[in-house]
């Protein structure tokens, strides 16, 4: 295998197989920590020019890391560790902004069959009267939609979009890692989306 291997691999690639059989057979946490510590930072800011966001990519190197040790038993020393690990992370991306594009973002502005806008966003800087009042009635429609979703659904939408909390104090508050807490927010506003395609005639 010695032989094979450098034929096949430079010297970091040696060694980074190495770390690999070190964390599949010994279950070595040290190894599992340098093969991350090898290649975060690099995998980090390619995902960063992918999808603009320091706190995506963040999220997105995590992920990549996460899949990556879960199949590591999958890893053939054809070619470097750092390929496979590259290419795992830039499929997981793609899959990411890729779901992306399809969301409906909260924040956007939608009309309706009779031409009326209306929005998911809560915030306001300071309305004049009448702006106050639609902007309460357009709360109360997104409210009355949000009780239509699961509880799950619902909290997660209320406190991010309502009481305007970050995901990291809604991770924490729901006890919950903020990958979970993104994905469910992006499930949440694709119903929320649905349902309001729904009420068009209503609203």
């Amino acid at each position: 295998m010695e032989k094979d291997l450098n034929s096949n691999l430079t010297v970091k690639g040696i060694y980074d197989w190495k770390l690999v059989q070190r964390a599949l057979n010994q279950n070595d946490q040290k190894a599992y920590a340098e093969l991350m510590g090898r290649y975060k930072d690099t995998i980090f800011f390619m995902l960063l020019k992918m999808v603009k966001s320091r706190d995506d990519a963040d999220d997105l190197t995590i992920e990549a890391f996460g899949k990556a040790f879960k199949r590591l038993s999958q890893y053939t020393p054809d070619f470097a560790f750092s390929t496979w690990l590259f290419k795992i992370a830039t499929n997981n991306c793609i899959d990411f902004i890729r779901k992306r594009k399809a969301a409906v973002s909260l924040d956007k502005t939608y009309e309706n069959a009779d031409g009326d806008e209306f929005s998911f966003e809560p915030k306001s800087d300071t309305l004049n009267p009448e702006e106050k009042a639609i902007k309460k009635q357009k709360i109360q429609l997104m409210q009355s939609v949000v009780e239509k979703l699961q509880p799950r659904y619902r909290v997660l939408v209320e406190l991010r979009y309502f009481q305007e909390r970050s995901y990291e104090e809604i991770a924490k508050e729901l006890d919950l890692p903020i990958g979970t807490v993104k994905a469910q927010l992006f499930r949440a506003r694709d119903l929320l989306y649905h349902t309001l395609k729904n009420m068009q005639g209503k609203i």
